[in-house]
C-alpha cells in the first residue's frame, strides 16, 4: 500500500472494535504508561540519588528498569497516536525499526537477569570472593555487553527483513512484530526464519538455563547453611525470582501467539501480544521497590519529606 512515492504503508488491523471503544482504549493505554514510567522512573531516581545504593545489585535493578522504559516507549506513544487517527498506519521502515527495538529490549531483558543472577550467584555462593568478581568496572562492561550484543544479534535480523519481498500491506497487529511481517512476504524467508530460531536459542534459552543452574547452586548453598543465613538469602533473590518468571512466562506467550497467530482467536493473540509489555514494565518496579528493604525505606523516607513539607 503506497501513500506516497517510495514509501510502503502496513495497516495495523489488530485493534478490536476500534470505532466503538476508541476513547475507553486511549484512556486505559495513557494510564498504564503513565504508571509504567512514574514506578521505573521513581525507583531509578531513588537508586540514583543515593550514593549508598550505588552498588552492583542495585546498579542492575536501574539497568533492568531503565530498559523497560526504553522498551514500552517504542510501542505506547505510537499506540496512542494510532487510537486517536482515523488510519493506523506506519511505514515499512518505521515498522521493522519497532520490530528491531522490542526484540533488543526483550533479548536485552534476558540477560540483564543474567547479570542480576550472576550477581546474586557469586554473592551468595562465593562472599568471600564477590569484592574481586563483582567489581564496578566489571558491572560496567557487564552492563555494555548486555545491551551491545542484544543489539547485533537483532541488527542482522533487521539487515535479513530488509532484504524480504511484501506482497502483502495488512498487519494483523497494534504494533509491529517481526514474525507476523515475515508472514507478509511472498519470497523465500528460510534463512531469515533459521536466523530466528538461533535468535530465541541465543538469547531466550541460554540466559534462562544459566539463571536456573545459578539458582541450583544457590538453593544448594543456602540448604547447607542457617536457617537465618537461608531466609537473608532468599530475601535478596526472591524479587529476581518473581520478575525473572513474569518476564519469561509472558514473553513465551507471546512468542506463541506470534508463531501461532492463525490458530488462536483475535482478542487472544491481541492480549498475549500486549502483555509483555504491559506486566514485566509494570510489575518490575513494584516488586523491587517494595520487595527490597533498602529501597523501600528510601521510598518512605522522600514520601515522608514531602508530606512534611506540606505539612509546615
Amino acid at each position: 500500500m503506497d501513500y506516497s512515492i517510495n514509501a510502503t504503508y502496513f495497516t495495523l488491523e489488530g485493534h478490536v472494535e476500534l470505532e466503538k471503544y476508541r476513547y475507553v482504549y486511549f484512556l486505559i493505554t495513557l494510564t498504564v504508561y503513565l504508571l509504567i514510567l512514574f514506578c521505573n522512573f521513581i525507583v531509578v531516581y531513588v537508586i540514583c540519588i543515593n550514593k549508598c545504593l550505588h552498588e552492583p545489585m542495585y546498579i542492575f535493578i536501574a539497568a533492568l528498569l531503565c530498559n523497560a522504559l526504553l522498551g514500552t516507549t517504542v510501542i505506547y506513544p505510537k499506540l496512542l497516536i494510532d487510537l486517536l487517527s482515523e488510519r493506523q498506519v506506519v511505514t515499512y521502515e518505521a515498522c521493522t525499526f519497532q520490530s528491531f527495538s522490542i526484540y533488543t529490549y526483550m533479548a536485552s531483558e534476558f540477560t540483564l537477569l543474567s547479570a542480576m543472577a550472576f550477581d546474586r550467584y557469586v554473592s551468595i555462593c562465593k562472599p568471600l570472593q564477590y569484592a574481586s568478581l563483582v567489581k564496578m568496572s566489571t558491572v560496567k562492561k557487564i552492563l555494555f555487553c548486555c545491551w551491545f550484543l542484544p543489539t547485533c544479534e537483532n541488527g542482522i535480523s533487521l539487515i535479513l527483513t530488509y532484504q524480504i519481498k511484501i506482497c502483502k500491506f495488512n498487519l494483523n497487529r497494534i504494533y509491529c512484530n517481526n514474525n507476523v511481517v515475515m508472514k507478509l512476504s511472498c519470497g523465500d524467508i528460510s534463512v531469515r526464519n533459521a536466523y530466528g530460531m538461533f535468535i530465541i536459542v541465543i538469547a531466550i534459552f541460554t540466559p534462562f538455563i544459566f539463571i536456573v543452574f545459578s539458582y541450583v547452586k544457590i538453593l544448594t548453598v543456602c540448604f547447607k547453611n542457617s536457617e537465618y543465613f537461608r531466609s537473608k538469602a532468599l530475601r535478596t533473590c526472591i524479587p529476581h525470582l518473581l520478575v525473572f518468571i513474569s518476564f519469561t512466562v509472558t514473553t513465551c506467550f507471546e512468542v506463541i501467539s506470534s508463531r501461532l497467530d492463525s490458530n488462536i482467536p483475535h482478542i487472544i493473540a491481541m492480549l498475549l501480544s500486549l502483555e509483555n509489555m504491559v506486566i514485566p514494565p509494570l510489575l518490575n518496579p513494584i516488586v523491587y521497590g517494595l520487595k527490597v528493604q533498602e529501597i523501600l525505606n528510601r521510598i518512605k523516607r522522600i514520601i515522608w519529606k514531602r508530606k512534611t513539607k506540606i505539612y509546615f
